[in-house]
């Protein structure tokens, strides 16, 4: 299947932009009490009807055979042991035998064709919601947090699975159970039957008022787990800081704090389900035991036989023990269903960021132009402020230009912008001469290569690292990407040479070394754009040197953007571009901006130095 599936998402509930929310507040979560978000699985179920077909005709001859019990038993007590009638007493134990095997074959059939589509259902739902993550565009995670993301793929998908996968199976069987029973015992004892009519509403009312505390109480739960989570994914991506500054106790403390947290949460939807359990047992049994003293007179009065009074209890007790598993079940539905809304509102999120109805096509072949006109633009997050105000340049074809200037300036979100990671707020961003908000976003980063400052490198192989540039390039592509990038003098060195997987991040690998993967990456991409975000300044000389001749062979024949940290790579440029408070202050040549004692020649004397 497709890892994105946005129709079927979309289909439920009604769609959110990332703008207005990129995580729903707890407080308008709880608002929802129903189990109406499980209904967003049916989509999902859909696709496997003929497997839930068979699951269901499993259960419906499960819940029939079941209900032939009684019937056997009634037949048994009246008749099958009279002298009259003692030849039958065998031929009805043999029946209860069939009966029996049948139940028993349907039972192991439900189980294991329920609990396949569970696992299936939500294996799609784990690769829809990640997929539909990915194409998600900044501005959501601008405000998202990733622990809290992860929470979603794991403990809310986890519980979505137990739900499907055996609380639904036990429900509807239960519930078949339950009618089927009730019905059984009209047929068997009008009389018996209104006292137990009677009773439904001193069980059924507590259940619907426990019932709503428990979805309460679940949803509050999940958040709190989503937040240690998000807390401790936090923690661990900075271990390094932590443990420099020493601040593993206070993390430690403040994790503790929140795991607390999620426990009595936990703790209190735990008490709300067994408080709801205790009185479902109680009032259902307690119903079952005054329904017998009364069936209990009428036998002693000849109203009705024993036997008959047999069938009516084991109806009334499969009811019953219906009803009581359908409350205890209710409890686990509703924090699926919590954790179903939650699923649902990142996939009905609609991508700031969309392929137009009717693209424009870019034109071949490709130049890697780049053009902004009068380009303002502020982020979603921070929309009180400017990041850029007015911008406009021109870049052609196989030129250089470097961008420079304070933090905070707006280099950065004009590799943004060209990526269409945004749309600007007004003004023209072209590539090729064409519109980025007319192109496919997709179509357009195909074009363009990125080497950013902090080099990016997956626990993969070091082989699967630089394939990620462009994942159909065959193994000789990659080494010969590699060597352009002077990658080959320490993976030859590495024992396993390409295959050699690195730790989380590239932890193993030095900031050298990861760079250089990157730029064998940007190599291998082959794109007519490179936007490069210089990180030599934070290499040591040898280091620097070998990325500094890499990097030269990168943009060698291809337009090149870079975002410059040292004067080395301003003097390589055709052009410089100076921007101050998210507006291009100056522009030109190293010499012209130096002479002209400005913004520039203050950075360079400051900044840029060899």
């Amino acid at each position: 299947m497709n890892v994105i599936d946005r129709d079927t998402a979309r289909a439920i509930p009604p769609a959110l932009d990332e703008a207005q929310r990129a995580v729903v507040p707890p407080a308008e979560r709880l608002q929802s009490r129903r189990l109406k978000p499980l209904l967003s699985l049916l989509p999902y179920v859909a696709r496997y009807r003929w497997q839930a077909i068979a699951a269901l005709m499993a259960l419906v001859i499960a819940a029939v055979t079941t209900l032939l019990v009684p019937i056997a038993v009634r037949r048994m007590i009246d008749f099958g042991f009279s002298r009259e009638s003692a030849n039958l007493i065998d031929s009805y134990f043999a029946v209860m035998i069939v009966i029996v095997a049948v139940l028993a074959l349907a039972s192991a059939s439900r189980f294991y064709l329920v609990t396949t589509l569970g696992e299936r259902i939500v294996a799609d739902l784990r690769e829809g919601v990640f997929g539909h993550l990915v194409s998600l565009s900044l501005a959501y995670f601008d405000e998202a947090k990733t622990g809290e993301l992860v929470s979603r793929l794991t403990a809310d998908t986890t519980q979505i699975k137990a739900a499907v996968g055996a609380s639904v199976s036990i429900a509807l069987r239960n519930s078949v159970l339950f009618i089927g029973a009730a019905t059984m015992m009209v047929v068997t004892s009008p009389r018996l039957s209104a006292f137990v009519l009677a009773a439904i509403p001193v069980i059924v009312l507590p259940l619907y008022g426990f019932g709503r505390a428990v979805r309460r109480r679940s949803r509050w739960a999940q958040d709190t787990l989503a937040d240690a989570t998000a807390y401790a994914s936090e923690m661990i991506g900075a271990v390094r800081v932590l443990q420099a500054f020493t601040n593993e106790a206070v993390a430690k403390n403040r994790f503790g704090a929140a795991v607390e947290r999620a426990f009595r949460a936990a703790q209190d939807s735990i008490k709300a389900r067994a408080i709801l359990t205790a009185i479902a047992i109680f009032l259902v049994f307690a119903s079952v035991v005054v329904v017998l003293w009364v069936g209990a007179q009428d036998v002693l009065t000849g109203r009705m036989s024993a036997g008959r009074l047999s069938q009516f209890v084991l109806y009334a007790v499969f009811a019953a023990a219906g009803l009581g598993q359908l409350s205890e079940v209710w409890g686990e539905l509703s924090q699926a269903s919590g954790a179903a809304e939650r699923l649902f509102e990142i996939l009905n999120l609609r991508p700031a960021i969309v392929p137009p109805l009717r693209p424009i096509a870019l034109p071949e072949p490709p130049r890697g132009e780049v053009a902004f006109v009068d380009v303002r633009f502020s982020y979603p997050a921070r929309s009180a402020s400017s990041a850029l105000g007015g911008v406009s340049f021109v870049v052609r074809q196989g030129e250089r230009v470097a961008i420079v200037g304070p933090s905070g300036a707006g280099k950065s979100t004009i590799f943004h912008l060209i990526l269409r990671y945004y749309d600007p707020s007004s003004g023209v961003a072209k590539f090729d001469g064409v519109p980025l908000v007319d192109v496919d976003p997709l179509a357009l980063r195909r074009r363009i290569a990125l080497v950013p400052q902090e080099a990016i490198v997956f626990a993969a192989s070091i082989r699967d690292n630089i394939r990620f540039g462009r994942p159909e390039a065959s193994d000789p592509e990659v080494e010969r990407a590699a060597e352009l990038a002077h990658a080959l003098e320490f993976i030859s060195l590495l024992p396993e040479k390409f295959d050699t997987t690195v730790g989380e991040r590239g932890v193993t690998l030095s900031g050298g070394e990861r760079q250089r993967i990157a730029i064998a990456r940007a190599i291998l991409r082959g794109a007519p754009l490179l936007l490069l975000d210089e990180a030599t300044s934070a290499l040591d000389a040898e280091s620097e040197t070998l990325v500094r001749d890499a990097l030269g062979r990168l943009m060698q024949g291809r337009t090149t953007l870079v975002i410059a940290h040292r004067l080395a790579t301003v003097l390589s440029c055709d052009r410089i571009l100076v921007m101050e408070a998210g507006r291009i202050v100056e522009e030109g040549s190293h010499q012209t901006l130096v002479a002209a004692g400005g913004l520039y020649a203050r950075l360079a004397r400051l900044q840029f130095q060899p």
